[in-house]
């Protein structure tokens, strides 16, 4: 195993951590910044306003995108295995 496989696995595991965790991060900061210009515009600052939403975002986010989280996942072990093989 080279230096320039172990490179090249490091480079696909960023990419897959930064593919994977984009939608969740997006989802989160949208919501949250729509609930607290709601907040600003109606003077209530409830903490569980922010909380419920942004939780209930993810879940159906994680209904939505599981699948093809699995699979990403799934094709980037089995990259990862068969490259065990060869050495």
């Amino acid at each position: 195993m080279g230096a320039e496989m172990i490179i090249a696995v490091i480079k696909e595991s960023v990419w897959k951590i930064l593919v994977l965790s984009a939608p969740f991060l997006i989802v989160s900061i949208v919501l949250g910044l729509v609930i607290a210009v709601f907040q600003a515009a109606t003077q209530i600052h409830e903490q569980t306003l922010t909380f419920v939403p942004k939780l209930f975002g993810i879940l159906l986010l994680l209904l939505v995108l599981g699948s093809w989280m699995m699979v990403n996942l799934t094709e980037f072990f089995n990259m990862i295995m068969s490259m065990m093989v060869e050495l």
